[in-house]
């Protein structure tokens, strides 16, 4: 009903007691303030101001619209300054998208870094897997993710846009006292008899990491147990259960147990790159201030 520049008028003139001072601050005329105020009188079904002989005073409507004229005006410039700071990515939400794997290491330290410049984004962490990661980018449900090409590959569209960010190569993990423990790389043909401790089955078993592994190698992995943590994978690697593999981004995280060993797998490793993912068109400035902070940290 009241535009806000006729709100600001009302609030001027409230506190300069003055038509002229009003105009004069807000570089009107007299007569145009005059104007407005007769204009809002008729929009407020009454009188605003007593006329006086020096200046002007707020009416009972007067002041009972002034007062909530200050909580608009101050609500709109809140307004303001959080839209600012969300277009300069120093303001609002980001949603950040990514695979258990990247969780470990990469996004945590970089959302450190973020946050630590730019205290005034709420961050919120989606986890998932790649392709569905991917899905919810285009649905406009995250903002940015960090995402995977493997085993199975990447599938994106013209809305989405991939930037690499790193080649991450698969160790395996062995117990302390396997044979081939004290090799500096491990040729995957000699495992080829071990039992490899798998994640829960996948809609098909051909796409997982394992098998498409050892297939690589000339053979096909025996699954021994299914498990799907991490922790409990390499509790059953350390109890001498089986072999399984682990991604070189998680290693920093292993190499201090005593239980097992983590070694490269020569000419048979496999690898991943890992991608952050964000809209083709016009992403947030928070989500290209995360991606900085990824590049960095990668």
């Amino acid at each position: 009903m009241f535009e806000s520049d006729a709100l600001r008028l009302l609030d001027a003139v409230a506190r300069t007691g003055s038509f002229t001072a009003a105009a004069a601050e807000l570089n009107y005329t007299q007569s145009a303030v005059s104007r407005r105020i007769a204009s809002l009188e008729t929009q407020a079904g009454g009188p605003l101001f007593e006329r006086l002989p020096r200046g002007v005073r707020l009416t009972p409507a007067g002041h009972a619209l002034h007062r909530h004229a200050l909580e608009v005006l101050n609500s709109l410039e809140a307004a303001a300054e959080e839209l600012s700071a969300i277009h300069r990515g120093a303001g609002g939400r980001l949603r950040v998208g990514a695979f258990a794997t990247a969780n470990a290491a990469l996004v945590p330290r970089a959302l450190r870094v973020f946050q630590g410049e730019r205290p005034g984004v709420e961050t919120r962490i989606v986890e998932g897997p790649s392709s569905r990661l991917v899905e919810r980018l285009v649905a406009g449900m995250i903002d940015i993710a960090v995402v995977s090409d493997y085993p199975s590959g990447l599938v994106t569209g013209s809305e989405t846009r991939l930037v690499p960010l790193l080649e991450d190569e698969l160790l395996v993990a062995l117990p302390r006292d396997h044979p081939l423990a004290g090799n500096q790389v491990v040729d995957l043909r000699d495992l080829k008899d071990e039992n490899w401790i798998e994640a829960s089955p996948r809609p098909s078993p051909h796409e997982t990491v394992i098998f498409a592994s050892c297939v690589r190698a000339g053979f096909t992995p025996k699954t021994g147990f299914r498990v799907a943590e991490w922790m409990g994978k390499l509790g059953y690697v350390a109890a001498g259960l089986g072999v399984t593999l682990v991604p070189a981004m998680v290693a920093p995280g292993i190499r201090h147990r005593g239980d097992l060993v983590l070694r490269p797998l020569g000419e048979f490793a496999s690898r991943r790159t890992v991608y952050a993912a964000l809209p083709s068109e016009a992403p947030i400035p928070a989500a290209l201030a995360f991606l900085r902070s990824l590049q960095d940290e990668a």
